[in-house]
């Protein structure tokens, strides 16, 4: 994974050099350098990108106004002659606040500083396993069921029945519409107003009915093409 970065610093001398930082860290990925905010919000109107390198004082916009203009910001890291502006820019969240001029030694730091948040914050946004487990109150018990084990389910009214690859049967209170968007959307899908079924137990499609096993269940027609979607 590499992180995109941008510079905006309206002195050239300081953008070749941060330049050459840039390209000294293997994580990270120059797409764009600017000499001032105006031009960059141009940009980021249509990128994305996930480090701002931001020089302070600059004309027409500060880096500090800059900054306080975004709702959901990138990281950034403040690259500045004035170590006045420090407390206000950790105020703003910044990941750090480098002081001119930059040693390649501190820059390094503040990058990886900032690529390893951004990697703690996609492992933790990462989207968690699917369940392989269900519980289903039905005979005054709670049943802890497989999800591999349910052939289909069966709408009825206010309650529904689980058909199950060992032949039994399990009727709780509850809902087709509910399971729909509980249950792993991968492995099971509606076939009909009545019926749920588990991808894996499909053998084939016939007409309008699907083969699971030997029996037959009816497709209902407003089902049919996302049917055929999810099995072809």
């Amino acid at each position: 994974m590499t992180a995109k970065c941008i510079i905006i610093d309206d002195e050239h001398p300081a953008r070749v050099l941060l330049t050459q930082y840039v390209s000294k860290v293997s994580h990270l990925e120059l797409v764009g350098t600017f000499k001032n905010p105006v031009e960059a919000m141009s940009y980021l109107k249509d990128n994305q990108v996930d480090i701002i390198l931001l020089d302070i004082q600059m004309p027409e916009l500060t880096g500090i106004e800059f900054l306080k203009s975004f709702t959901q910001k990138p990281k950034v890291i403040l690259t500045t002659a004035y170590p006045n502006y420090a407390l206000e820019g950790y105020e703003l969240d910044v990941i750090d606040y480098l002081l001119k001029p930059i040693k390649l030694e501190r820059f390094i730091h503040a990058a990886n500083k900032a690529y390893d948040l951004i990697k703690l914050e996609q492992n933790t946004q990462a989207p968690q396993a699917e369940k392989s487990t269900i519980t289903i109150k039905a005979d005054h018990k709670i049943h802890i069921v497989n999800l591999a084990e349910i052939k289909y389910i069966e709408g009825l009214r206010e309650y529904v029945r689980f058909h199950m690859t060992t032949g039994e049967k399990l009727i709780a209170l509850e809902s087709l519409k509910k399971l729909e968007t509980t249950l792993p959307a991968q492995q099971f899908f509606r076939i009909h107003k009545s019926y749920i079924v588990n991808k894996q137990m499909v053998k084939a499609i016939y007409g309008n009915q699907l083969e699971l096993n030997g029996m037959y269940l009816p497709i209902g027609k407003s089902y049919r093409e996302e049917v055929t979607q999810k099995l072809t």
